[in-house]
């Protein structure tokens, strides 16, 4: 019983190292072994196993307090009760270092488990701040492309607004000249028209002396 003991404490040491110090692909297959203990009919015989080294534990504290009691009855232990009390001693102190290293290597495969859930999310959440820093960095280029050409824009829309003013100028000038060639053509048409009836007055006159010539 007692060298099971020392064999079951040195296992739990040594899993309890590969937890704690990672060593190659140790720690993961160690992960994996507890993962599959875990797993099915596994925490059922642990807690099993657990419950029947506890009841064990229990039963050789109750012998060593009674070996105790005796030899303090006695006055002494005989050499038998200090041999079975030194074992009984032996056996609860390894089935507690035993039970003890089990409930921490559970916590300890609990919180390396969750250990290495959080970086694996750190690697994504690092993947994918990379992804957006390359993404914004695409949209800074665009956006400095879009930014050239916006000025560019800027410059033809300019150049053709100041074209766009010389033409209304230019249009108004024409206006002023077309304005002032209708009022010269308004000024000759009146003329023409104050000629034409000085020319009837004038025939008027003229068809006037002569029908006095022929009278005479």
């Amino acid at each position: 019983m007692i060298q099971l003991l020392f064999v079951v404490l040195f296992m739990e040491g040594v899993v309890a190292f590969l937890l704690l110090v990672k060593i190659g692909p140790l720690r993961e297959l160690v992960m994996k072994c507890l993962d599959q203990v875990k797993i099915g009919k596994g925490p059922a015989t642990v807690k099993t196993i657990a419950g029947t080294m506890s009841v064990i534990l229990a039963s050789s504290v109750m012998s060593i307090f009674k070996i105790q009691n005796k030899g303090a009855k006695l006055g002494t232990m005989s050499p038998m009760d200090q041999v079975l009390w030194r074992t009984h001693l032996l056996e609860a102190s390894l089935m507690g270092f035993t039970i003890f290293l089990g409930l921490l290597i559970d916590r300890m495969h609990h919180y390396v488990g969750k250990l290495i859930n959080i970086r694996s999310k750190v690697g994504t959440s690092k993947e994918e701040v990379e992804k957006l820093e390359n993404e914004n960095q695409q949209l800074k280029e665009k956006e400095e492309k879009s930014s050239k050409e916006l000025a560019v824009l800027q410059m033809q829309l300019s150049k053709l607004a100041n074209e766009i003013n010389d033409l209304k100028d230019e249009s108004h000038e024409k206006d002023k000249k077309i304005e002032i060639e209708e009022a010269h053509v308004v000024a000759l048409q009146k003329q023409s028209a104050e000629l034409l009836l000085e020319y009837d007055h004038l025939l008027e006159q003229n068809q006037y002396l002569q029908m006095q010539l022929l009278s005479k």
